[in-house]
């Protein structure tokens, strides 16, 4: 299977001119799952913490929007025997939350990639943001791949809120400059660029006050390390200021 990483948008994601249909049409082209593991910007816990492994109620976990959004149902099945085997791939040093359901860095794009939620999936916590032991984590989970499991890291490729702008082509210079920035790194496999952005990226505090949300990003490249000549960006544009750059592997 392939890996991504998506910039995955908040509640009303869903009512975007084109950001639904391309995240669906991004499923599309992808071989159909046997199960999916995502990993949120939204639920950070060290050890790495498992899910629910069964069908539980989301995790809205958000506020002050319309009431729809908290209606949104995702009754995707659990996947015990894929946790299971997250277990075993990373040694034991996991704990559990049977409880948590998928939060909105989950459930939403998977609502506009597989609507008919049919297809287990498991949610696991970003255990660190350091980019080194996320690339780590992702290289241990990546023998998933040839199981059938649609390894996301879902995240927002710049994350700003107090930066945002009220239309999709107000963008912030150091948005666009930190957007260039990673294309170009990106489609170098320029690898050791992305993991020290801190240092090598233009205004990297100003894109990512807190980097919880490019986090996922390390996830997805180590799941992917030995298909990074396929690395390509599926996705890009902006939303209210913010880069959606969405990246595949695989």
């Amino acid at each position: 299977m392939p890996v991504l990483y998506l910039s995955h948008g908040a509640p009303p994601l869903i009512d975007h001119a084109t950001w639904p249909a391309e995240l669906a049409a991004w499923a599309g082209d992808l071989p159909r799952p046997t199960a999916i593991l995502i990993v949120s910007a939204h639920w950070e816990s060290a050890p790495v913490t498992i899910g629910a492994t069964r069908t539980v109620p989301l995790v809205y976990d958000f506020w002050g929007f319309d009431q729809r959004y908290y209606d949104v149902r995702y009754p995707a099945p659990g996947a015990p025997d894929l946790a299971a085997r997250v277990r075993a791939l990373l040694g034991g040093a996991v704990t559990d939350e049977p409880e948590r359901g998928l939060d909105h860095g989950a459930y939403v794009p998977l609502t506009q990639m597989y609507p008919d939620a049919d297809i287990p999936v498991l949610q696991v916590s970003v255990p660190t943001l350091d980019p080194r032991e996320l690339l780590e984590f992702g290289r241990k989970l990546a023998p998933l791949r040839e199981e059938g499991v649609l390894l996301i890291g879902s995240g927002f490729f710049t994350h700003n809120l107090r930066a945002l702008t009220g239309d999709d082509r107000q963008v912030h210079s150091f948005t666009a400059e930190f957007d260039d920035w990673g294309r170009e790194a990106l489609d170098a496999r320029n690898i050791d660029a992305l993991l020290d952005f801190e240092h090598t990226a233009p205004a990297p505090r100003l894109a990512h006050p807190r980097t919880e949300h490019f986090a996922p990003l390390f996830f997805t490249l180590g799941a992917g390390l030995d298909d990074l000549d396929s690395l390509r960006t599926v996705i890009d544009g902006y939303w209210l200021g913010m880069a959606r750059r969405s990246v595949q592997l695989g």
